[in-house]
C-alpha cells in the first residue's frame, strides 16, 4: 500500500501518488487507499495548528523588528507557511472527492 503514497517534505505528510485514473483501480484497492488516506488526512489539522503557531511566532517577531531585511525575510516566511496551510486544506478536502467517486 505504501507505494501509492509518497512523503511530501514541504507539507509534512504523505500524499497520494496514483499512476492510474481513480476508476481504473479495483474496488478493494480503492477502499484500502481511502482507509490509508483517512489516517493520513487525520493528521492534517494538527499539522496546520503547528504551522499556525509558527506564523504567530513570526508575526510577533515582525511586530518588534526594525531591520528592513529581516522584516522582509519574516514576511516571506509567513507567506510560505500560509501557502503550506492552504495546500494542506486542499489535500484535506480531497477525501470528499475520492469518496464520491467510489460510491458511483
Amino acid at each position: 500500500m505504501n507505494s501509492y503514497f509518497q512523503y511530501d517534505e514541504r507539507l509534512g505528510i504523505e500524499i497520494p501518488v496514483l499512476e492510474l485514473e481513480w476508476e481504473m483501480y479495483d474496488a478493494a484497492v480503492r477502499i484500502n487507499l481511502l482507509l490509508q488516506w483517512e489516517q493520513i488526512r487525520g493528521v492534517i489539522p494538527d499539522r496546520i495548528m503547528k504551522l499556525e503557531a509558527q506564523i504567530i511566532e513570526k508575526q510577533n517577531k515582525l511586530d518588534k523588528e526594525d531591520d528592513f531585511v529581516t522584516s522582509c525575510r519574516l514576511n516571506s516566511d509567513i507567506a510560505d507557511l500560509a501557502s503550506i496551510i492552504n495546500d494542506l486544506h486542499l489535500w484535506f478536502r480531497t477525501n470528499q472527492d475520492l469518496e464520491s467517486k467510489t460510491h458511483h
